[in-house]
């Protein structure tokens, strides 16, 4: 099976969930994605397959989200997308993606469904 993590070393729940990959016996592709950054259609693509907008794949946490005004109600989720690309850490990590799909692993267990 090929497993692919969208991964922040910087993040302890990706840290553990890269950790649950290897324990199941995988050697996954490792994306940092904060390095790499995302593309459009890439990222636009993988959270369709895990079946979430990109307002409630944001990560809210840290005070750059709220400082670019995404957290108001009317903001539309082309606008987030475009946060997205341009600052790739607005993506709440980890995403995993396997021939079984992807999930965001929030919690860390959800990576379970798709191993």
């Amino acid at each position: 099976m090929t497993v692919t993590i969208f991964h922040n070393p910087n993040c302890g729940t990706s840290r553990n969930v890269l950790q649950m990959i290897r324990d199941a016996g995988h050697e996954p592709e490792v994306i940092q994605y904060v390095d790499t950054g995302w593309t459009v259609e890439g990222l636009t693509a993988l959270l369709s397959a895990a079946g979430l907008t990109p307002r409630e794949a944001m990560r809210t946490r840290g005070d750059l989200a709220g400082e670019l005004g995404l957290l108001e109600p009317g903001v539309s989720d082309d606008a987030i997308l475009e946060a997205m690309i341009a600052h790739p850490v607005l993506v709440e990590r980890p995403l995993v993606r396997t021939d079984k799909g992807v999930v965001l692993a929030r919690p860390k267990e959800k990576v379970l469904e798709i191993l």
